[in-house]
């Protein structure tokens, strides 16, 4: 018995806290989608290029998604980036998708970066983080498919992630 009134105990004070005081708007559940980000990244000659593909295999569409580009070698300054695409400090840029719907429609990304520091003695090897930093208030199940790591070495050879 004690277990049964302990089990319904718990279960009324997870569906509370997913509805919120009174079960308003404030309190409605976040769609959940299953963002990924996928691509490939290559490094030749102080350039960085990166193809980025972003997808949502759903239930639920989001309206648009920040993707973050993490690098251990700084991007040279004053480069302009692509449309929807901003620094985000001396070694991070972010990214908006735009709308993701459910279907697995790819939504691409593009960007080639010159390196600080590659010229007059080229940087061998950099590392590339690829990560969500917001998915349009979406829950997640799976966010190990939005987030890589890829070590880039300056050999032109394309690293897929």
């Amino acid at each position: 018995m004690f277990a049964m009134c302990r089990g319904l105990l718990v279960m009324s004070v997870a569906v509370a806290a997913v509805l919120g005081a009174g079960g308003g708007a404030a309190g409605r559940v976040a769609p959940e989608a299953d963002v990924s980000h996928h691509g490939h990244v290559t490094y030749a000659d102080g350039r960085l290029d990166i193809v980025l593909l972003s997808e949502n295999r759903g239930p639920s569409a989001v309206e648009d998604t920040t993707v973050r580009l993490a690098f251990s070698v700084a991007p040279a300054a004053g480069h302009v980036l692509p449309g929807g695409c901003v620094r985000a400090g001396e070694r991070e840029v972010l990214c908006s998708t735009g709308p993701l719907r459910v279907d697995g429609t790819r939504r691409e990304t593009v960007l080639g970066l010159p390196v600080a520091g590659a010229v007059p003695a080229p940087v061998q090897e950099l590392t590339l983080r690829v990560s969500t930093a917001w998915n349009g208030g979406a829950t997640d199940r799976n966010p190990a498919d939005n987030d890589h790591r890829v070590l880039v070495l300056a050999t032109g050879d394309p690293y897929v992630f």
